[in-house]
């Protein structure tokens, strides 16, 4: 069997699952492996370094005949990096955290489906209007960067907003409970990032995925010490919202940010080495509250169909609560 819902219907899919485009963890290898179990795989372009961005593009280019795409943060793009992107013919382009109207265009000239993650319902609507084809209503219970509203709300007032735009949910989605709970609130699927973080095609470095493994959702923080070691200017309302796994280096610069951007000629270095050898005492492993559900490394392929297997059986047992 398999769900059906506009996302599937569009890009020929099993399951309405898409695997979010995290930088530096979702890579070519990744975005492949669950395309080919009947998801839709996305590169995390992240921040747009061309030359991982090649290197990665042109792995899930040959790694998979099924649909696949890329996201990048909106405020931090360039046209060039657009372009480069747009040479491997994604089937879909994800856009996050920014203004998406000088790329909108381009992007869909290019006939790739634009998809706008959004964190309010006010920018649902824009995103529309900028043309986007699906919006992805992202909770704050996601690793990373995120707002400050939670999936359950969020996710069918977007839906009611942007009608008949078809809406992916995402934020502290890791199991097919999670899946079936958001098709229920009107979602045409769902966007996993935590879970697929710790699958075993990730960029994500073994010690880290570990980390992932062994964590539960009140080890998570919301913090700018990660931006601000890595000299990512975050602007309002995204700055200090990145949501991470609370370690040493994370409980000793919190609440001292200024001292750290002034400690950052030694502190950087250190923190770009810590994060090459999975150091995560220093390095801080981005992770959502979905942490909780998340028990064991799993390939990702076998993650789609379990996902996908479980929803299945949860959406059957809804008839069965009628009387």
């Amino acid at each position: 069997m398999a769900i059906r819902t506009a996302l599937t219907e569009r890009f020929g899919l099993e399951y309405p699952i898409v695997l979010a485009p995290m930088g530096t963890v979702a890579g070519g290898k990744l975005a492949a492996a669950v395309s080919n179990a009947g998801a839709l795989g996305l590169v995390g372009g992240a921040y747009g370094d061309p030359e991982w961005l090649e290197r990665e593009l042109a792995l899930v280019q040959t790694g998979t005949d099924r649909p696949w795409g890329v996201g990048l943060i909106t405020w931090y793009a360039t046209h060039e990096v657009v372009d480069l992107i747009l040479r491997y013919r994604p089937s879909a382009f994800l856009l996050s955290f920014g203004d998406v109207r000088p790329y909108a265009e381009t992007i869909k000239a290019a006939g790739c489906t634009l998809l706008c993650q959004v964190q309010e319902v006010e920018t649902a609507r824009k995103a529309v209007t900028a043309g986007a084809d699906l919006v992805v209503a992202q909770g704050s219970e996601a690793g990373g960067h995120s707002g400050i509203r939670s999936t359950l709300p969020l996710v069918p007032a977007v839906v009611d907003a942007v009608a008949p735009v078809p809406v992916l949910a995402a934020g502290g989605i890791a199991d097919g409970r999670g899946l079936a709970a958001v098709l229920m609130l009107g979602a045409q699927g769902a966007m996993l990032g935590t879970r697929f973080s710790a699958a075993s095609e990730s960029l994500t470095h073994e010690r880290a995925r570990e980390r992932i493994v062994a964590a539960r959702a009140a080890d998570t923080a919301r913090s700018r010490v990660v931006d601000i070691v890595r000299d990512y200017a975050w602007p309002a309302p995204y700055a200090g919202s990145a949501r991470g796994i609370r370690n040493r280096f994370l409980t000793q610069w919190h609440g001292r940010e200024d001292e750290l951007e002034a400690a950052l000629e030694t502190e950087a270095p250190a923190y770009r080495q810590a994060v090459v050898e999975g150091d995560v005492d220093t390095a801080v492993v981005l992770a959502g509250e979905a942490v909780d559900l998340i028990d064991a490394v799993v390939p990702a392929g076998e993650l789609v169909q379990r996902i996908g297997a479980e929803a299945e059986a949860r959406l059957q047992v809804g008839p069965a609560m009628l009387p």
